[in-house]
């Protein structure tokens, strides 16, 4: 039974998914259709990096991965489809798939798409390319191959010998906060050492716990998501409200954001003993 995941920005409260996942059901009724999410951001391509690649690892392979991220944010020149770990990507050409893959794919082929105007044109070149696709032809055969694409890549902690800083990844909907460090980036920098991680202008946390409950109701914790991102969280609290931090964004490195007479925070640091 083919799989299909729909990742995207349009939200949920007019036609448009219901629409899509039609123009796919017609392609193939036996199409096993997936959401990740309707409510990415456009404008912060890390966020929707993280959402994905986290979510895609977990699918069988051969699953093909339906993207629409910010199409219409330039005239669209071309729609990509990658084969990248086994699985199918379809994308804009925005930068979006190497944020996801860390890297360029080695097979990108573009789709025609002279004759899209509307959303719902792209989504039925996509739905045709899919069912193709699934059904067992090649990926070369579906559309023309590319070499050139928008590249962009996420973001990495920097670190010194004693220290290291990273940039503030994706707020969820309980206001915790995950940083761009991952457990081996951090435990590699530790090296079995104390540490204090540092965030605002001098709240600190000194330990790792493992889980929520690890500390007592309104209690600051740092823990190791399940994508094994650090994450700063309050039990039951909102900590990214409550002590100013929002999602890096690039165009405000180096500098804090003053909105409404507070302060907002980007990053977090670390310093190791």
């Amino acid at each position: 039974m083919p799989i299909i995941t729909l990742t995207t920005d349009i939200g949920q409260h007019d036609f448009m998914i219901g629409a899509i996942k039609g123009q796919l059901l017609t392609c193939n009724p036996a199409f096993t259709i997936c959401d990740i999410t309707h409510h990415l951001s456009q404008s912060n391509y890390p966020q929707a990096a993280y959402v994905c690649s986290n979510a895609f690892k977990h699918y069988p392979q051969q699953a093909f991965h339906i993207i629409i991220l910010n199409l219409f944010e330039l005239p669209p020149k071309q729609l990509l489809i990658a084969k990248y770990n086994d699985h199918y990507i379809a994308c804009p050409d925005n930068g979006i798939l190497t944020m996801i893959a860390g890297e360029k794919p080695k097979q990108i082929i573009t789709l025609a798409i002279a004759n899209c105007k509307t959303l719902l044109d792209f989504t039925a070149l996509v739905a045709q390319a899919a069912k193709r696709i699934l059904n067992g032809e090649e990926l070369a055969s579906v559309g023309i191959q590319v070499s050139s694409i928008v590249e962009k890549y996420p973001l990495r902690p920097t670190a010194g010998n004693n220290w290291m800083e990273g940039q503030i990844l994706f707020i969820d909907q309980f206001e915790n906060v995950v940083i761009n460090i991952t457990r081996k980036e951090f435990e590699e920098q530790r090296n079995g050492r104390s540490f204090k991680i540092v965030f605002k202008r001098n709240e600190v946390i000194d330990t790792i716990s493992p889980n929520y409950a690890a500390v007592f109701e309104g209690e600051k914790l740092a823990w190791f998501n399940s994508a094994d991102y650090l994450e700063i969280a309050i039990n039951k609290g909102n900590i990214a409200g409550l002590f100013g931090l929002q999602g890096f964004n690039e165009s405000m490195q180096q500098q804090n954001v003053a909105m409404q007479n507070k302060w907002f925070y980007q990053t977090v640091k670390i310093y190791f003993d």
